[in-house]
């Protein structure tokens, strides 16, 4: 048996562009993307913390270094510059590995630098 896991999180990115005109995608700087081990192409999904929107796309690099994440075609109804997303892959992974498994995750700042890298979910607060 195999079980879809998280497997590499961008958490609280800020849009940089909204570009509805061009073919459909997120571009995110390719810097951020090695961090949490996300391929061009690969499949992600992004949730937007301002409006709760969810969808599903495919990544584009951006230019190194730029803090770009910017989602293009229909995605861009879905977004404004300026808000917050999250951006999560998943694996399939074998049930032998899953107790294992260490995602990668990202917390960003609001200039999307990298502020600290986790590879593992923390427990939620309750109160």
């Amino acid at each position: 048996m195999f079980r879809t896991m998280m497997n590499g999180k961008i958490h609280r990115a800020t849009v940089t562009e909204a570009n509805l005109n061009y073919v459909g995608s997120i571009t995110i700087d390719e810097d951020i993307l090695d961090a949490v081990g996300i391929l061009p192409n690969e499949k992600v999904a992004i949730v937007n913390n301002n409006n709760g929107a969810r969808l599903e796309t495919y990544t584009i690099a951006g230019e190194r270094g730029s803090g770009v994440v910017c989602l293009n075609g229909a995605a861009a109804r879905l977004v404004q510059p300026g808000d917050i997303v999250i951006i999560i892959s998943y694996v399939m992974i074998a049930e032998e590995s899953v107790r294992t498994h260490k995602p990668k995750v990202a917390l960003m700042n609001e200039n999307n630098e990298i502020i600290e890298m986790i590879s593992y979910e923390p427990e939620a607060t309750i109160y």
